[in-house]
C-alpha cells in the first residue's frame, strides 16, 4: 500500500516536472483527465453510499434473500455498475498520471465486456427475445476475440527456440 502511494506521488511529480515542456493540447488533455477522474470518483462514492443504504434497507426489511432473483439482480447490477465506473476512472487516471496519450484499447474492451456481463445479469430472459440475447452473446464473443487479438499483438515475440 505504501509503495503504491509513493509510486503515485512520483507520477504526479513527473507530471509537474514535464508540465513546462508539454504542448497546450497535452496540458489540456491532462487537465480534462484529472477533472473527469474527480467527477467519476464523486459518482462512485455516491453510488456506493446508495448501494450501502439499499442493502441496509433490504436487511432491515428482511428482504435480502439470495434466492429472490429480483433482489439478486438489483444488488449485483448496482455492484457491477460501480465496478465499471471504477475501472473507467482508473483508465482515465492512467492517461493523466502515467502520461499515456490515449485510453488503452484493452481497457475499453474490458469495460465493454463488464457492461455486457452486467446486462446478462439483469436481463429478463422470459421477456427479452432470443434474438436479442443471441446478439448480446455474439457481441461478447466479438469483444473477446478483439481483446485476444490486441493482447496477442502487444506481447513481444520470443526468438525461435526459446521457451
Amino acid at each position: 500500500m505504501m509503495y503504491k502511494k509513493k509510486e503515485q506521488e512520483s507520477r504526479f511529480s513527473n507530471l509537474r516536472k514535464y508540465w513546462s515542456v508539454m504542448s497546450f493540447y497535452e496540458r489540456f488533455e491532462q487537465i480534462v483527465a484529472l477533472i473527469l477522474t474527480f467527477i467519476i470518483a464523486i459518482i462512485v462514492v455516491i453510488a456506493l453510499a446508495r448501494l450501502c443504504v439499499h442493502v441496509i434497507d433490504l436487511l432491515n426489511a428482511g428482504a435480502l434473500d439470495p434466492a429472490n432473483q429480483d433482489v439478486f439482480k438489483n444488488v449485483f447490477s448496482m455492484i457491477m455498475t460501480l465496478l465499471i465506473a471504477m475501472e473507467f476512472k482508473h483508465s482515465i487516471l492512467k492517461v493523466a498520471v502515467k502520461n499515456e496519450s490515449i485510453v488503452q484499447v484493452k481497457t475499453v474492451l474490458l469495460i465493454a465486456v463488464m457492461a455486457l456481463a452486467r446486462k446478462f445479469i439483469i436481463i429478463e430472459v422470459k421477456t427479452v427475445p432470443a434474438f436479442t440475447i443471441a446478439a448480446l452473446g455474439f457481441a461478447l464473443l466479438v469483444l473477446g476475440a478483439v481483446y485476444w487479438f490486441v493482447k496477442a499483438d502487444e506481447t513481444p515475440e520470443k526468438p525461435h527456440g526459446t521457451p
